[in-house]
């Protein structure tokens, strides 16, 4: 029994060699006519198609001629179909080589070639900070700013005009309105709460054993500043640092060095828990952390005393609407959350997250996003 989809095919190729412009379309909108009159009857498989491959009326000629003889070929057995060419593979490493002049790369593919390409941003994106080059940094850097941090959507007590039968009345625009129509009824106007994104307040331990993702990390915090998003960042090390303001400059290279030279403990020691703590006094429970996304992004290695980090990460959590610590040793093979520090503050967080590769900070965007 002949199929309709082969048929469509092998008809198609007779009239693309008699001269008839036949897209891919075409073809397949004459299979599906097949389905559904069958291929039976000459007079049905002619119709349909007529009715889907031909556009011209100086093309009915040709295809009636084309038509004629190919039924005649149908009468026996449909029309060979001859097998495919081969295809040929080819993998394409111009992201990071230069090509050869094509000496001993082996025989010259004769058919169709398909050339796989490899992504190397993708290759960077899940490549830990601490193993990457100076370049690679540069490269990670640059991509961290298309990267949104932005903090869920809460409601503001603002009230702005909505539309539909929903919200408060709004007389004065309501009165408006009516004055407007020179007294006539009019649908009363009303007004609702309005929304607006929570803050997101970063904490960046800058301390030695963070050495090699603390400038990784402040380029994040960077991009996050200037992208517009309602975004505090300190440091945390031996004392807390406020960076915003230093970050705030659109030049990432300036403004990474104005943070490097605000921080007056970088690449020193650790206390987690007074850091916390100063935060806490200071800014966050004035109103900064109220209601906000709270992000600490360290590796839990204190030489404070992990009972006071425990205690002001409890105080912390209950102004903060979320706490999120991102911690770059996580994605180490058989790490276990064992340090005093981390120890104690994970009870009092609600988001356990990775950071320590461009792919993690992007997750780490969705969960500040989504919480």
């Amino acid at each position: 029994m002949i199929d309709g989809a082969r048929l469509a095919v092998a008809f198609a190729r007779v009239l693309r060699g008699a001269g008839l412009d036949v897209p891919t379309t075409a073809v397949t909108s004459f299979a599906e006519a097949l389905a559904a009159v069958g291929v039976e009857r000459r007079d049905g498989v002619y119709w349909a198609a007529r009715a889907t491959l031909t556009r011209r009326p100086e093309d009915v000629d040709v295809f009636d001629a084309a038509f004629d003889l190919f039924w005649l070929g149908v009468a026996g057995e449909l029309i060979a179909v001859p097998p495919p060419p081969p295809l040929t593979l080819a993998l394409d490493e111009d992201d990071h080589e230069e090509q050869d002049d094509g000496e001993g790369d082996g025989p010259t593919p004769t058919g169709p070639t398909v050339t796989v390409r490899y992504s190397a941003t993708e290759v960077l994106r899940h490549k830990d900070f601490a193993a990457c080059t100076d370049a690679e940094l540069d490269e990670a850097r640059r991509l961290m700013t298309d990267v949104r941090l932005v903090g869920a959507a809460r409601r503001s007590r603002r009230l702005r005009s909505t539309h539909g039968h929903r919200g408060r009345h709004d007389l004065r625009r309501t009165v408006q309105r009516s004055l407007r129509a020179g007294g006539e009824p009019v649908p009363p106007a009303r007004r609702s709460p309005s929304t607006r994104p929570r803050r997101v307040v970063l904490l960046v331990d800058v301390s030695g054993s963070m050495e090699p993702y603390a400038r990784a990390l402040l380029r994040f915090a960077h991009a996050a500043v200037v992208g517009r998003g309602r975004v505090e960042v300190f440091a945390l090390g031996t004392r807390l640092t406020r960076l915003t303001r230093e970050l705030a400059t659109h030049d990432p290279d300036a403004a990474l060095a104005a943070a490097s030279g605000a921080v007056a403990d970088w690449s020193g020691g650790t206390r987690l828990g007074d850091g916390v703590a100063e935060f806490c006094n200071t800014w966050g429970v004035r109103g900064m952390a109220r209601g906000a996304v709270v992000v600490v992004l360290s590796d839990g290695w204190d030489r404070g005393d992990p009972t006071v980090l425990g205690e002001q990460m409890s105080r912390l959590r209950r102004v903060a609407h979320r706490v999120v610590w991102v911690n770059p040793l996580k994605a180490s093979p058989g790490y276990a959350p064992l340090a005093a520090g981390m120890a104690a503050a994970l009870p009092h967080v609600d988001h356990f997250v990775e950071g320590h590769s461009l792919a993690s900070l992007e997750e780490l965007a969705e969960v500040v996003a989504g919480a």
